[in-house]
C-alpha cells in the first residue's frame, strides 16, 4: 500500500474508539479533529494530484511544442504497410539521386546540364504527399525528383528522361527541371521559383467548382514566400475557402545566400498569420512530424476549412545545382565557399532516413536484416533504372515541336544552341 493511503487508514484508525472505551465529549472532540485533519490530509493528496498531473500535462506540453507537436501520437493511427513504403520512398529518392549524381561524376553516359539533389529533404517529399490521395494534385519545384518519387514515379521513366532517351517521362525534352507525370497528378516541376503555389491553388480552385473533395499540395523552397506567386495563391485560396496545402520546404539557403539574410521572419508558417490561415512549423527532418502536420491540413481542405501553411525546416546536402564539392561514391558536398563542413556534417548527422529507420527496428516492425534488404532492394531498383535508360533509344528531334504551334525539329537539350 502507497504511503500516504497508510496515513491515512492509520488516521480513521484512531478515529474509532477502543473496544470497552466510553465516548466523551473530549474524546469526541479529538476524534472530530482528527477527522478534520484526515480531511484536510486528503485534499492536499488530491490537490497535489491534480497539482501533479498539472506538471505532467505541462511538461508533455513542453516536449511537444519541442517536437512541433506534430510527431507525438501519429505512429500510433499508421499502419506498418505505410511506415515502410515512406521508409521505401524515401531510399528511393536518395538512392536515385545519388546513383544519377556518380553517373554525372563518372562522365562515361556524357550526362550535363542542371541536376538539383532533393537528398536531406526526403522527409519532406515523403512525409507531406503520404497524406494525400492518389487523385490529389501536387506541383513541384526545380528540385522536384523526390515530389514525383512520393507520388508514385516510375525509376525507370526517371533515368531515362535524365538521359535524354525517348522512353523518358518527357521523352528527353522535359530534363531534371521538368521531370513530370501528369496523369499522378503532377501539375508539373517549375524552374520558375514559386509558380507552384499558384498552380495548385488554380488546381484547387477547379476542385472546389466541380465540387469534388480532391486536394491540392504546392512545394516551394524558402526563397519562393518572396514572390507574388506565393502571396496570390495564399490569398485566393483563403478569400473562397480552396482546398489548398501550401508546403515551404526551408532547407536555409536561397542559392548561396542564407534565408536569414533576405527575411526578418525565423518561422516562415508566420506569414500565414495576416490572412487568418493556419501555419506551421516543423522539423523536415522528421517524416512523422511532416505527416502529422500535412495530414491535419489534408483533412482540414477537404472537409472545406480552406488552406494551411506549412514550413518544413531541413537541409540540402549538395549544393544548389551541378555537383561542386560532390564526390562519385560519397554523399554530401564539401568546400562550398558559402557554408561550413562541419554544418554540413552536423545536418547529415539528422538524416532523416536513419530516424525513420531506427523507428522502424525499435517498434518491431522491421529488423536491421529486413531494412537492410530494402535497401538492397531498391539500389538494384536504381541500377536496373540506368541500365534501362542506357538500353533506350535515343530521343528523336522531331518530337521535340510535337504538341506546340512551332514546325520542325529540335534535339533533345537542356541548352539552346
Amino acid at each position: 500500500m502507497p504511503k500516504d493511503e497508510t496515513f491515512l487508514d492509520d488516521q480513521a484508525q484512531e478515529q474509532t474508539p477502543e473496544p470497552g472505551k466510553k465516548e466523551t465529549p473530549a474524546r469526541n472532540a479529538r476524534a472530530k479533529r482528527r477527522e478534520a485533519a484526515a480531511l484536510n490530509r486528503r485534499s492536499f493528496l488530491k490537490g497535489l494530484g491534480v497539482t501533479a498531473a498539472g506538471l505532467a500535462v505541462a511538461s508533455r506540453t513542453n516536449i511537444a511544442q519541442a517536437a512541433n507537436g506534430w510527431n507525438m501520437g501519429v505512429v500510433d493511427n499508421m499502419t506498418d504497410d505505410l511506415l515502410v513504403d515512406m521508409y521505401t520512398k524515401m531510399l528511393r529518392s536518395r538512392w536515385w539521386e545519388e546513383m544519377i549524381k556518380d553517373a554525372f561524376l563518372a562522365g562515361d553516359d556524357g550526362l550535363y546540364g542542371s541536376y538539383h539533389i532533393y537528398i536531406g529533404q526526403e522527409a519532406v517529399a515523403v512525409g507531406a504527399i503520404s497524406a494525400l490521395r492518389e487523385d490529389d494534385y501536387i506541383a513541384s519545384t526545380h528540385r522536384g525528383h523526390g515530389h514525383l518519387i512520393a507520388k508514385g514515379g516510375d525509376l525507370n521513366k526517371m533515368s531515362a528522361e535524365i538521359f535524354f532517351k525517348e522512353t523518358g517521362y518527357n521523352k528527353a525534352f522535359g530534363g531534371s527541371m521538368h521531370i513530370t507525370d501528369v496523369s499522378k497528378g503532377i501539375l508539373g516541376m517549375n524552374g520558375i521559383v514559386g509558380p507552384a503555389h499558384l498552380l495548385s491553388a488554380g488546381a484547387a480552385y477547379g476542385a472546389k467548382v466541380r465540387g469534388t473533395d480532391q486536394v491540392a499540395m504546392a512545394f516551394g523552397g524558402d526563397g519562393s514566400v518572396q514572390n507574388g506567386w506565393f502571396y496570390s495563391g495564399l490569398r485566393n485560396a483563403a478569400l473562397y475557402d480552396l482546398p489548398l496545402v501550401i508546403v515551404i520546404e526551408n532547407n536555409g539557403m536561397q542559392i548561396s545566400m542564407p534565408t536569414e539574410n533576405t527575411i526578418r521572419l525565423r518561422d516562415l508558417s508566420k506569414l500565414a498569420a495576416g490572412l487568418e490561415v493556419p501555419g506551421v512549423t516543423v522539423d523536415g527532418t522528421d517524416v512523422l512530424a511532416v505527416y502529422g502536420a500535412a495530414q491535419e491540413a489534408v483533412e482540414r481542405a477537404r472537409a472545406g476549412g480552406g488552406p494551411t501553411l506549412i514550413e518544413a525546416k531541413t537541409y540540402r546536402w549538395y549544393d544548389h545545382a551541378g555537383l561542386a564539392g560532390a564526390q562519385e561514391g560519397s554523399m554530401g558536398a564539401f568546400g562550398l565557399p558559402y557554408r561550413s563542413d562541419r554544418e554540413v556534417r552536423a545536418w547529415m548527422q539528422r538524416d532523416p532516413i536513419d530516424k525513420l529507420r531506427r523507428m522502424l527496428v525499435a517498434n518491431e516492425i522491421l529488423d536491421d536484416t529486413a531494412a537492410d534488404s530494402i535497401v538492397d532492394s531498391v539500389k538494384a531498383e536504381v541500377r536496373e533504372s540506368i541500365e534501362f535508360a542506357r538500353r533506350s533509344p535515343v530521343a528523336k528531334a522531331e518530337e521535340g515541336l510535337k504538341n506546340v504551334f512551332a514546325e520542325g525539329s529540335v534535339a533533345a537539350s537542356q541548352y539552346l544552341a
